[in-house]
């Protein structure tokens, strides 16, 4: 399959974490703001070429990722004259224009079954881009977080976030019959270190940065960042999984578990420097998950 296209959308993403790209993005756009309004062609070219490469393109399937694409634009150019310090309407409405569709897989009856899996990630990339050319490149944003660690305890938080909440998440996850009994490990050693950077790539940093550099901290720079917001967010979060299997949907027990561990990631993303160390707790809880469950 075309991993290329995977692997430039995650290297764009990742070139964000730099000061350089971060500065030289948002200098552009501030100097010619319009500029944002080529990223929706870019980005659906971009898929475009991922889908034709997979035998899964078509006119209508273009036609609605640029309508996809060009929707989080168009709420953010309305809102572009409010403060980035007092989030609006128009920012909250860009982050849900960015997730639901996806989140109800809006358009995959246009995509081909053999492709469907592959062009998810790939509009799953052309989100978290779009993301952050809005947020960080166009809003300029504070309080995302997206950058390295400032500070030596950045890489504790998750430590001590993990050993408070992974005993909860178990006793709890077993009590409602989400998990089995932990087991020893079947599965090889290279195979365990392969799923840290598959799951931290493809699951906890993409969820942190919706949901905690974005929602939460969209909803700590509206309301305050009292243990209210976190529960919200943490709730939000929980919410985006009622509709993850294996049990019935919707999945009540994962939104009890997917929140409570939500209150873990979102308390470490507020005590840490950077959006890394939610991420990197996201990765252990979910890594214990896929190796003992």
């Amino acid at each position: 399959m075309a991993l290329w296209v995977l692997a430039l959308l995650l290297g764009s993403i990742l070139s964000f974490f730099f000061a350089s790209i971060r500065k030289s993005v948002s200098g552009a756009l501030r100097r010619r703001p319009a500029l944002i309004w080529a990223v929706p062609f870019l980005l659906t070219g971009i898929f475009s070429v991922a889908a034709a490469l997979v035998d899964g393109g078509s006119l209508p399937l273009c036609g609605l990722i640029l309508a996809y694409t060009s929707g989080p634009v168009l709420s953010t150019w309305l809102g572009r004259s409010g403060s980035v310090d007092r989030p609006s309407a128009w920012d909250f409405l860009t982050v849900l224009l960015l997730w639901l569709p996806l989140e109800f897989a809006t358009g995959a009856a246009l995509v081909p079954r053999p492709a469907r899996g592959y062009l998810h990630n790939v509009a799953y990339g052309i989100a978290i881009l779009l993301a952050l050319l809005l947020f960080l490149g166009f809003r300029r944003t504070p309080g995302l977080k997206y950058n390295g660690p400032d500070d030596v305890r950045d890489a504790w938080w998750p430590l001590t976030g993990f050993a408070a909440a992974a005993p909860v998440l178990v006793l709890l996850g077993v009590a409602l019959g989400f998990i089995p009994p932990p087991h020893p490990p079947l599965q090889s050693a290279r195979s365990m270190a392969a799923a840290v950077a598959v799951i931290f790539l493809g699951t906890a940093l993409p969820e942190e940065i919706l949901f905690r550099s974005l929602v939460q901290n969209l909803l700590m720079q509206r309301f305050g960042t009292g243990w209210r917001t976190l529960l919200a967010a943490s709730f939000i979060f929980g919410c985006a999984h009622l509709n993850n299997g294996p049990q019935p949907l919707p999945n009540w027990r994962y939104l009890i578990l997917a929140t409570l561990a939500g209150i873990a990631y979102g308390a470490v993303f507020q005590k840490a420097s950077t959006v890394l160390s939610s991420a990197t707790l996201h990765m252990l809880v979910d890594w214990t998950k896929h190796v003992f469950f």
